[in-house]
């Protein structure tokens, strides 16, 4: 059976089952940590779920912060030095990324002990471990009136991508990557193929190619 919302009974509800529910109806998001770093040297890491693609050519990200209204570490480093990584989780870290969620005082990555590592004198700092690792460099910020959300649009500068989850076609294995994906804010999840199929034409059946 199903069980129907209205907006309105949205806004009356909990507000905690309100960000539970709203945040999971999109389904299964990417999962990111991003790492960042001020021009001081202090260190940022942050999880992520809404990062997408914006481009190919040239090669662009998008992601969206809640609105800047008070401190966002992650945000302020990277209006204040236009650099940052995007890291795949791995399963193998996935609690840890997400504690990195907590308000520390000090660095993410020596709160909960994942590694910094740094590439091609790069600024931001990699998550050491991540097997999908994106070098990204601001081109632009939006507010969106509707609610205050910032929107970042980033180059990708340089990828580091592990070869066991590399196809000759460039597309990824990320169930061979074993990247983490969340649904909400905390329900974590590795990914299974079911397949691979042939791009879609009038009248031409599908093909599974994996």
């Amino acid at each position: 059976m199903m069980k129907a919302f209205t907006k309105q009974s949205l806004l009356e509800a909990d507000s905690a089952f309100r960000r539970d529910f709203v945040n999971a109806l999109a389904g299964y998001k990417s999962l990111n940590l991003i790492g960042s770093k001020s021009h001081a040297g202090q260190t940022n890491l942050a999880p992520f779920s809404q990062v997408f693609h914006i481009g190919a050519s040239p090669p662009l990200v998008g992601i969206l912060f809640r609105p800047h209204t008070v401190e966002r570490h992650t945000l302020e480093n990277i209006l204040e030095t236009e650099y940052f990584t995007l890291n795949h989780v791995h399963e193998s870290f996935y609690q840890q990324a997400h504690q990195t969620a907590a308000s520390y005082k000090v660095s993410e990555f020596e709160a909960t002990g994942l590694k910094e590592s740094y590439k091609n004198d790069f600024f931001a700092p990699f998550v050491e471990g991540s097997r999908v690792q994106l070098a990204c460099k601001l081109v632009e910020k939006q507010t969106l009136q509707v609610n205050g959300t910032v929107f970042i649009i980033a180059s990708i500068e340089e990828v580091h991508v592990d070869a066991e989850g590399l196809r000759a076609d460039g597309s990824l294995d990320l169930e061979a990557l074993g990247t983490v994906t969340v649904s909400g804010l905390d329900e974590y999840y590795v990914g299974k193929r079911l397949a691979k199929l042939s791009y879609p034409k009038p009248g031409k059946d599908l093909e599974v190619l994996i």
